[in-house]
């Protein structure tokens, strides 16, 4: 989980006390859409500029001062009007990060999507949610589980999330549309895959949720799978499996919620069947074995209290305060010289932000602008937590 103190460029930004006008979502999208502009990056302007206008502003003086052939293109307004158009025309709402309602436990991990496009009950985001994924190409029994724990776990209060595949996905919305079931696509929302779900696309869009970071008319390709299934796991308090091959893709939705600290389940298999390889390794490598809802109920909630009552309650009690607004300091480009400073005392050998402060005596907030801008010109990189180090490919420039 991310820090509980004060926000700086390198934490999550704070969960916001208020929805975005027309204007905002625009300049959210325009940024979130120009070149060289990712999730992190995102986050950190917002957070430095206090608002998507603002860091829109700022960005052609940035990109002045890189020196670097890392080019920032902008997204042209008309462009991002479009999109938001399209989405209007499929019946999706976009909701950004720096917006109430974003799904909390996505939102403070390392790097959530700075916008999910959402269709139907956006309210299920931040219900108590479970993930159940398993192999596309699934037995008969591996499905009457897929329903089984489903079902059960709905009951119990619990949202489904998964991913619409064939196999154990689609079983598994299935079974969980009359409690709530949250589909993570990894294409447009407005865009049936595989075909033959088009209708249970379509049902959860009316009595669940359909949700992706891709705008509408997007076909998936394979990178886009993966960038997927960080979705569900974000979402979600833990991830069943149920069969996967040794090499299944559900097997990086498992090692994605490990990796966040979310809880992993798995159902065991025959021994002698492929698509009980990857859940027997991961019962191996230290996953929950999982035989009924029950387990997986009393793992999440070990002291007995209702499901309804707020499971994730923890995840929406952070102290937050709104990051719409203006920074409470305005912010100054970085004086030349100082940016001087901190590129001498950066090396290939990574080192923490307060150490460079005390080598160069600023302040730690003017060694993180500086940092931020030699970021967005790739001209640093990060080690984890607050190392950075200068790219090899930064020493002769």
């Amino acid at each position: 989980m991310a820090n509980r103190g004060e926000p700086s460029l390198f934490t999550p930004a704070p969960l916001p006390v208020a929805a975005l006008d027309e204007a905002g979502r625009v300049a959210c999208l325009r940024l979130i859409r120009s070149s060289n502009i990712g999730p992190v990056t995102f986050r950190k302007l917002i957070n430095l500029h206090g608002g998507a206008e603002q860091a829109l502003a700022a960005l052609p003086e940035i990109a002045q001062r890189s020196n670097s052939t890392r080019k920032i293109k902008i997204c042209p307004k008309a462009r991002a009007e479009a999109e938001l158009e399209a989405a209007e025309n499929v019946g999706a709402t976009p909701l950004f990060t720096i917006e109430p309602g974003f799904p909390a436990l996505l939102a403070v991990t390392d790097t959530p999507p700075p916008m999910l496009y959402v269709k139907g009950d956006a309210e299920l985001l931040n219900r108590p949610c479970i993930a159940i994924v398993g192999s596309r190409q699934s037995s008969a029994a591996g499905i009457k589980l897929a329903r089984t724990f489903a079902a059960q776990l709905g009951d119990a209060g619990l949202c489904i999330a998964s991913g619409l595949a064939r196999g154990i996905d689609g079983a598994a919305h299935q079974a969980a549309l009359a409690n709530g079931t949250i589909a993570v696509v990894a294409g447009g929302v407005d865009v049936a895959y595989p075909p033959e779900h088009a209708d249970l696309q379509h049902r959860i869009g009316e009595q669940g949720c359909v949700i992706s970071e891709m705008p509408p008319g997007f076909l998936p390709r394979g990178t886009d799978f993966p960038r997927r299934n960080r979705i569900i796991a974000g979402i979600s308090l833990g991830v069943l499996i149920i069969e996967a091959a040794r090499k299944s893709g559900s097997l990086i939705t498992a090692r994605m919620a490990s990796e966040i600290g979310r809880d992993v389940f798995a159902v065991p298999g025959h021994p002698l069947d492929p698509r009980a390889e990857g859940t027997l390794k991961l019962i191996k490598e230290g996953a929950t074995l999982a035989t009924s809802a029950s387990d997986i109920i009393e793992a999440l909630n070990p002291i007995g209290a209702s499901l309804q009552d707020g499971l994730c309650e923890p995840a929406l009690k952070y102290s937050f305060k709104a990051s719409s607004g203006p920074p409470t300091e305005p912010h100054t480009p970085p004086d030349e010289a100082d940016t001087e400073k901190v590129l001498s005392a950066l090396s290939p050998n990574p080192i923490d932000m307060d150490e460079v402060a005390r080598a160069t005596g600023l302040t730690i907030r003017a060694v993180r602008s500086i940092i931020f801008e030699l970021d967005l010109s790739g001209r640093i990189e990060h080690h984890g937590q607050q190392l950075i180090a200068l790219r090899e490919t930064s020493l002769d420039t």
